[in-house]
């Protein structure tokens, strides 16, 4: 079986521009512009725009269109004074696309018309999606195009909505038309809406109480799983965030970013094997320097040295202008004794990063032949668990490319 080895960087320069690449943008609400900003029951139904967004992304992340997440896109809007789901002008279309350099930008409107009857099993309203696509490579727009039926059909209109967005995006990634329902998993109404009201809810309780609720709903819709597991991450409850993660399948949007936090909550706990084995399945499917460089972290916490010293190098080989890499793999190998070795990457480290006292420290017994001992005096316990953990996971670069090779390869299919 091959090696796997960390994508250089360098080596995606050139590559990932010619990606296909796309934003789709929070669909604004059509009845603001009668009732107000502010007023009526637009704000309520926000979280069908985001909804709608939500889907499209989806469906172009699992087809193999490299999709900005929405915090990207919340950030281009800052970045531009914009608000958020307001109904937006091309022109701020074009800025937002320029801003996130995405080559196809998704935008609409949506307008929901509440139903006249009130009795139990009634329809809560029809809806009408309304959805254009901005080419920038090219710089056309295309036609505005519709989807209409009950609210409750949400998850079908928008299956049906992304399959036209991603036909007009890119024709070759997008299945045939009676297909368009295998695009997404259908998902309980109410779970959705519970999920996408906790994206929009302004504390981390609120946030919290939402997806709890979307979660028990709808066991198979895993986003809110992911965003619970995020939430307990950062209270530093690994054990309940790593719970929450595991729930996040293989055929989730959210897989990956998951997995990388799922392996950091792991090591957290101290729970090194079951770490390796998150970044490892990771290391499969997305090889990046970073994944390598816990994976590699965990095997030393096991004193698995060969396997950790080969990982960091992997990592280093992805990156090698990271000084992370440089003083991880010099301290497994000084763990190995292989002192040359590395006294060679902790000057690389300090050569990146020359504050660093710890790589001058551990260089000083390089030179003098010290290992790290293993006694219980304070010198040596300061020398112990060393490894420097990666905790973002940049994964645009590795999707990008990806999504070249595969488009390449339909091309060749298909000329």
């Amino acid at each position: 079986m091959p090696k796997t080895l960390a994508i250089p960087l360098l080596a995606l320069t050139g590559l990932i521009a010619q990606a296909e690449t796309a934003a789709v943008l929070p669909f604004g609400n059509a009845l603001r512009s009668s009732i107000g900003n502010s007023g009526g029951n637009a704000g309520n139904l926000d979280w069908i725009g985001e909804s709608i967004a939500g889907a499209l992304h989806d469906v172009f992340a699992a087809r193999g269109v490299v999709a900005f997440d929405r915090d990207e896109i919340q950030q281009a809007y800052r970045r531009l004074n914009l608000r958020e789901r307001a109904l937006i002008t091309q022109a701020s279309v074009m800025k937002i696309g320029e801003a996130l350099d995405a080559e196809h930008v998704v935008y609409g409107t949506f307008e929901v018309q509440p139903s006249s009857s009130t009795g139990a099993g009634d329809s809560r309203g029809s809806l009408k999606i309304s959805a254009r696509v901005v080419d920038r490579r090219r710089m056309q727009e295309s036609s505005e195009f519709d989807e209409s039926g009950a609210l409750e059909d949400l998850h079908t209109l928008e299956a049906h909505l992304a399959w036209r967005a991603l036909a007009l995006v890119s024709p070759k990634l997008a299945p045939q038309e009676y297909e368009f329902h295998s695009l997404r998993p259908p998902i309980r109404l109410d779970a959705e809406e519970n999920y996408y009201r906790g994206l929009m809810a302004e504390s981390v309780d609120q946030q919290e109480k939402y997806f709890r609720t979307s979660a028990r709903l709808d066991a198979r819709f895993a986003h809110p799983c992911y965003r619970l597991g995020q939430i307990y991450y950062r209270r530093r409850d690994y054990r309940q965030a790593a719970e929450w993660l595991e729930k996040v399948g293989p055929d989730d949007a959210d897989y990956h970013r998951a997995g990388f936090l799922l392996g950091l909550a792991r090591f957290q706990t101290g729970d090194y094997a079951s770490a390796q084995k998150a970044f490892q399945a990771l290391a499969t499917v997305a090889p990046l320097s970073e994944v390598f460089n816990n994976l590699a972290a965990a095997e030393s916490r096991l004193n698995r040295l060969p396997q950790a010293v080969d990982d960091f190098r992997k990592a280093l080989e992805g990156d090698s202008s990271d000084p992370v890499y440089h003083f991880n793999t010099g301290y497994a190998l000084l763990k190995k004794g292989d002192f040359a070795a590395a006294a060679d990457r902790f000057r690389g480290a300090l050569d990146r990063d020359p504050d660093d006292q710890m790589a001058t420290l551990l260089l000083g017994r390089c030179l003098k032949k010290q290992g790290l001992g293993t006694g219980a005096n304070s010198a040596d316990a300061r020398l112990q668990n060393l490894e420097r953990l990666k905790t973002n996971f940049e994964e645009r670069a590795y999707l990008q490319l990806k999504s070249l090779l595969e488009t390449k390869k339909l091309d060749t299919k298909n000329p």
